[in-house]
């Protein structure tokens, strides 16, 4: 997940900067209180100590092992992350941010029925990934789209399902049903107003379908 790979970050940096300390403020700090010269470079005595050098090799080992693994969350292909706190997307490309903008995700609503049906319409989190991409996709309307207008529930195949032209002129499925896709509500981008898909303007749209692939990375926090 994309919160993941920010701990990962963050524990790469927290490790630099303990080496930092040991081989540097360490010494540095010994030579004050011995009331020798304060130099930030530790002496050739200090090098010599079997605990120094076993730390400092434990904490090399450990920026390697870090990085390697902040590597594997932002790799050189192209990917998208989704904020969803604040309704933006960010689109890199070997690790550069290329494309930035407004989206809407899930409003964390809940629909119920007078029975025992509910719906919450949130946008999952988590490491995701392009799994198909479709051009002129059609909505079929599931069971909820009714019961929130207040209609009767149709059989699975009815043609009232069927709604053309309300996804844009591409969707990008993440699995499970949830949709990367346009919107004819755009006054609505920006905002938490989804039933768990993602939604884009035009422009974003067709720019993020082209630049991502099938297998691409969707990092949603």
């Amino acid at each position: 997940m994309l919160i993941r790979a920010g701990i990962v970050t963050a524990s790469v940096l927290t490790v630099f900067l303990l080496a930092a300390f040991v081989l540097y403020a360490v010494p540095a700090i010994q030579e004050m209180t011995s009331g020798g010269s304060t130099r930030l470079t530790p002496g050739s005595k200090f090098k010599k100590d079997q605990l120094y050098k076993k730390q400092t090799a434990l904490l090399t080992r450990d920026i390697q092992r870090l990085s390697k693994k902040y590597s594997s969350y932002t790799s050189g292909q192209t990917y998208i992350v989704i904020n969803t706190t604040y309704n933006r997307f960010y689109l890199y490309r070997n690790k550069k941010l290329i494309r930035e903008g407004r989206c809407s995700s899930g409003s964390y609503t809940m629909l119920q029925t007078q029975g025992k049906r509910k719906w919450i319409f949130k946008t999952p989190k988590g490491k995701y990934w392009i799994q198909g991409k479709i051009t002129n996709p059609v909505w079929k309307r599931p069971d909820w789209s009714f019961v929130e207008e207040g209609l009767p529930i149709p059989s699975p195949n009815d043609p009232s399902r069927w709604e053309y032209g309300v996804l844009g002129d591409y969707a990008m499925s993440i699995g499970d049903g949830y949709l990367i896709h346009g919107t004819i509500y755009k006054r609505f981008l920006g905002m938490p107003v989804t039933h768990g898909c993602v939604r884009l303007n035009d422009d974003d749209l067709e720019a993020i379908y082209n630049a991502l692939s099938i297998g691409s990375k969707v990092y949603i926090f």
